[in-house]
């Protein structure tokens, strides 16, 4: 068998460096031989880009997550995939089967109960994740959207779990904690007053978070505005509903606060679902857009139209 002498070696190597040399970062020409074969390459290694591998305009790039265009040390999100969908994979999986339950289709109740699992392993374990992803690539805004909701998930689930006792802990009457046998998680602790009205301000906040989002989004996209604001409005009618099954198991005669309650109950569950609906649509756009997919579909970019305060003293300077 021959042998590949050094000087043969180095020559192939010097004519692998000038086939790709003969192409810039983004497949521009520049100074140095060029072959036909160089522009067979480039025109290949067009075609295999996709989004997250080109330098994108500011409206690919708040599409694909969620954050006007900022500019961080590095290629990071280059290296890695855009952790954006995976997190909305978690927030939709957890909230649309939730909002169909507090709306009671098909007799679905229970506030969820039957969907605990996923809201630790989708809505928890993947928006976590899926911040992390951001944190790393720089993306602050997503990164504390994601974060703030994974951690929500995680809370509320571990709300509906009897050995977390957070509702078994308002029973104080010793002969109703004694048909538990000391196991936690009484659910007489769900009608005692107290527990109600303390849960109703974990909502009430939730909702102060989702406004100061929603201002935020508004330097993002029209679609990712209307989920804030309808999170804000989802999270204010639960609250009152909380408030005022308070009201209800405080005094059993008081049938108009239940009734209230039943209605705020239905109605947050109905602008959770508008919040799903605008979920589904973004992340639909978010996956079509990383594919490159011919059909895109629009999300109402507010960026560009929105001016960041750097761009404005930037114009000032000028």
């Amino acid at each position: 068998m021959a042998t590949a002498h050094p000087q043969d070696v180095h020559a192939d190597d010097t004519r692998l460096e000038k086939t790709y040399s003969g192409h810039g970062i983004n497949g521009n020409a520049v100074k140095g031989n060029t072959t036909g074969m160089d522009d067979d390459s480039g025109d290949t290694l067009k075609r295999m880009r996709t989004a997250g591998s080109v330098n994108l305009s500011s409206e690919l790039f708040e599409k694909l997550y969620l954050s006007p265009e900022n500019r961080v040390k590095g290629d990071l999100r280059k290296t890695f995939g855009n952790p954006t969908p995976i997190a909305l994979v978690g927030f939709l999986l957890s909230l649309t089967p939730l909002s169909c339950d507090l709306m009671g289709w098909r007799g679905a109740g229970g506030n969820g109960a039957a969907s605990t699992g996923v809201f630790f392993f989708f809505g928890g374990v993947l928006m976590i994740l899926g911040a992390i992803g951001e944190w790393i690539i720089g993306n602050t805004f997503p990164f504390v959207v994601f974060g703030t909701f994974g951690a929500f998930w995680l809370t509320f689930g571990a709300t509906l779990v009897p050995s977390f006792n957070a509702y078994g802990a308002y029973v104080t009457d010793p002969e109703i904690a004694a048909a538990t046998m000391g196991n936690p998680g009484n659910p007489a602790g769900l009608e005692v007053p107290a527990f109600n009205a303390s849960f109703a301000f974990f909502l009430v906040f939730m909702g102060l978070i989702c406004f100061i989002f929603m201002i935020c989004s508004l330097r993002t996209n029209v679609v990712f505005f209307v989920i804030f604001l309808t999170l804000v409005c989802g999270f204010g009618l639960l609250a009152g509903a909380y408030f005022n099954l308070a009201l209800a198991y405080e005094n059993p005669a008081n049938l108009a606060a239940a009734t209230r309650a039943s209605r705020c109950v239905v109605g947050g569950g109905a602008f959770l679902f508008v919040t799903s609906l605008a979920g589904w649509w973004i992340f639909l756009a978010i996956m079509l857009a990383s594919l490159d997919f011919p059909i895109q579909i629009p999300v109402g970019d507010l960026s560009t139209m929105i001016k960041g305060a750097s761009e404005k003293r930037k114009v000032s300077e000028a």
